[in-house]
């Protein structure tokens, strides 16, 4: 009897200590038999598990551990554009010291560094890629001999138990269950899902990094936007402001009444108001831009010229293949695809179980959702193809709004070279010559927007054709 309790008090201190380092507690299901459950995991600590997997991490019909082959398909060439890699030297491999961005002055930021920059000091950027790394360190085979060695530790338990009569009790319940859920993670290595589900959340988590980087790329070219904007009501206050001289002096001469003096100079308050509105845009903006960057937040940070689409560029778009390519890499559709697993797996289940006969209540449901699922999949590509249509499309109209923009600045350089002769033969006023000269400005102005649009939609273009990522 002494002996007895002995083992007892031992095995129960064993399952307190597994019990409290062991964090799997799976779902609670039925209970198996006393003696037959305790037989089967016996098997695993003899050195095989229940399904016949041995103990050097090969299953019996000669399954890796990870249960998947570790080949990785080649990537397909980069599409050309502001996300390439720098040109390397064909014969040596070497980095072209031309091709490398240079890097920013202080207090500065050019659109080429934007993403490494964000890369470097983004803070959730930075998080997503801690959770990246953290998933890309599992050693699956080493968490597999792990998983199983916890198993087998479980199963000698179990049968020390049910040698001294305590199969019954709550320890055994729960080192039971406990079996199950490692079990079940010890499948899933063995097939493959757990690493397949890990992929899954890398994807995930590096389209999400995309997004934000993508994201501070469009909000640089929204600054660029703005500022243009800025360079247009100073110029417009600048002309009011010559309006206004101009009518006070008539006002002098009673040739305009006070009202309409009064109603200009108002109209120059509006416009001096809604200057400084946008100048405190611009700041909280780029104030914005540094932070995600990493950069000190002053609201005073320069940026450099956008970028030009170069004809060569625009050449290479190819609507059909970049679609493809765009369609391969995209999260959307990946895991739009991975919906589709589960209602098609039950449809195939029930199917074989009920033999196909749509008169199963069951079966037909299972077929209704399999079949919703797949409307709904396909609904998904349909949306992410028009979008990326749509986006080809805006590419091609923003180069047509610039070479109708790059037409009527020739004119204006034209009529202005006309005025400027027209006073210096004093037949214009200095006004007029300044009028001409805003409207070349004007003019100007409205090509740079046009190259910026241009190249803010090429930019969005070519995120997904590279990362697959369609906003």
């Amino acid at each position: 009897m002494k002996k007895r309790l002995t083992a007892w008090l031992l095995v129960l201190a064993l399952g307190c200590s597994l019990l409290a380092t062991v964090a799997f507690a799976g779902e609670k299901a039925e209970r198996r038999t006393e003696e037959t459950a305790a037989a089967e995991n016996q098997e695993t600590a003899d050195g095989e598990t229940t399904d016949g997997e041995t103990t050097d991490g090969e299953t019996t019909d000669g399954e890796t551990t990870d249960g998947e082959t570790t080949e990785e398909e080649p990537e397909p060439p980069s599409l050309a554009g502001p996300d390439a890699e720098p040109e390397t030297d064909p014969e040596t491999g070497e980095v072209i010291e031309s091709a490398l961005i240079e890097p920013d002055a202080l207090g500065t930021v050019s659109f080429a560094n934007v993403e490494r920059r964000m890369r470097e000091n983004n803070l959730s950027v930075l998080a997503l890629q801690e959770n990246v790394d953290y998933i890309n360190s599992i050693n699956y085979d080493k968490l597999y001999d792990e998983l199983r060695k916890q198993m087998n530790d479980i199963a000698d338990m179990q049968w020390m138990m049910v040698l001294t009569d305590q199969t019954g009790s709550y320890a055994y319940e729960q080192l039971d269950q406990t079996y199950k859920s490692l079990r079940e993670q010890f499948d899933a290595i063995k097939d493959g899902e757990l690493q397949k589900d890990n992929a899954a959340a890398v994807h995930q988590l590096k389209s999400l990094q995309d997004q934000i980087v993508m994201g501070g790329e469009m909000l640089y070219a929204t600054i660029a936007g703005l500022e243009t904007q800025e360079a247009s009501l100073q110029r417009q206050l600048t002309a009011l402001n010559r309006t206004v001289e101009e009518l006070e002096l008539r006002y002098q001469m009673g040739q305009v009444s006070a009202l309409q003096l009064t109603q200009t100079k108002a109209g120059r308050t509006q416009l001096a108001s809604g200057l400084e509105t946008l100048r405190m845009n611009i700041r909280n903006t780029k104030a914005q831009l540094e932070m995600m960057i990493g950069a000190e937040q002053t609201g005073q940070i320069v940026l450099g010229q956008i970028p030009e689409v170069t004809e060569k560029q625009l050449a290479a778009m190819d609507l059909e293949k970049d679609l493809l390519t765009a369609k391969d890499r995209s999260y959307e559709l990946y895991a739009a695809a991975k919906k589709l697993e589960e209602p098609q797996e039950t449809y195939k289940d029930l199917g074989k179980q009920y033999d196909y006969n749509e008169k199963n209540m069951q079966f037909r449901q299972a077929k209704h959702n399999w079949q919703a699922a797949q409307y709904t999949y396909n609904d998904t590509v349909q949306n992410y193809e028009l979008k990326f249509r749509n986006l080809y499309a805006q590419v091609q109209d923003y180069k047509q709004i610039l070479d109708a923009a790059k037409v009527s600045l020739e004119c204006e350089k034209a009529s202005y070279a006309a005025t400027e002769l027209r006073h210096e033969q004093g037949t214009v006023s200095t006004n007029a010559l300044l009028d001409a000269k805003d409207s070349l400005n004007d003019a100007e102005e409205k090509v740079q927007t046009a190259s910026n649009d241009l190249f803010s939609s090429y930019n969005t273009y070519c995120w997904a054709v590279e990362h697959g990522v369609l906003n």
